[in-house]
């Protein structure tokens, strides 16, 4: 049987579920800039510059978040940055509100009854982060249920699932896996349509409306290939036994 291209041993399926793994911290480290801070010039620049081509036909929501972005972008000019640092402070920053109620990335804010910070989904997502070793930055000060921070956990769980898949270790790949599309439902998917709907009550520009469907998108899609990997690494343990 002929090998697949990639480290000695290290079949086709493999070599797949790792590039996607390394795929999807990329964009999860990419999502986590978005959503933290309002962007630089360079950044704003950066995105107009990037090749969505790789990622078009992911689904449909996904591929409308990508024509608004690309579309608001190629009017930018000297004003762009400022604009869109106001839509972002007045949205997720909660400079305004809606009747009230905030459109901060928070998932306590959007899960407890009284709509605010460090409520249950704070000392859950703090406890999540201490069991897995993983520790926010020094320096940063915002709650540890911040769909930035949030983000990046995931990068750090699918770095593990990589390593995992790299060392041959499939046990130890479904485990971070599993931890994986537990955080994803519990934590991020259970809020943000809340999130999103309210966030689109305040946005004015049509960038941050499609990141928010961009987000969304890749949230259902990752969803879907936690659960394939699952089964896939489900199968071979049990081949195993």
């Amino acid at each position: 049987m002929e090998e697949a291209a990639g480290a000695p041993g290290r079949d086709e399926v493999t070599e797949e579920m790792i590039a996607a793994c390394k795929g999807r911290a990329a964009f999860y480290d990419m999502l986590a800039a978005l959503y933290f801070r309002p962007l630089t010039a360079e950044q704003v620049e950066n995105i107009a510059e990037l090749d969505w081509a790789p990622y078009e036909g992911l689904n449909n929501l996904f591929d409308d978040g990508i024509n608004d972005v690309s579309r608001y972008l190629r009017k930018r000019n000297s004003g762009t940055r400022q604009a869109l640092a106001v839509d972002f402070t007045s949205a997720f920053a909660g400079t305004s509100s809606w009747k009230g109620r905030y459109a901060v990335p928070y998932e306590s804010v959007h899960t407890s009854e009284e709509g605010l910070m460090f409520q249950d989904a704070y000392h859950e997502v703090f406890q999540l982060y201490k069991a897995n070793h993983v520790a926010k930055a020094e320096g940063y000060d915002f709650p540890h249920d911040h769909l930035s921070f949030m983000c990046e956990f995931l990068v750090v769980l699918s770095d593990r699932i990589a390593a995992a898949l790299e060392a041959g270790d499939d046990a130890e790949a479904l485990e971070q896996v599993q931890v994986s599309r537990a955080f994803l439902a519990d934590h991020i998917l259970s809020w943000f349509d809340t999130f999103q709907d309210l966030a689109l009550l305040l946005l004015e520009t049509r960038f941050y409306r499609g990141i928010l469907k961009i987000s969304k998108g890749f949230f259902a899609e990752d969803a879907e290939l936690l659960q394939s990997m699952a089964v896939e690494l489900e199968q071979r343990l049990g081949d195993a036994e």
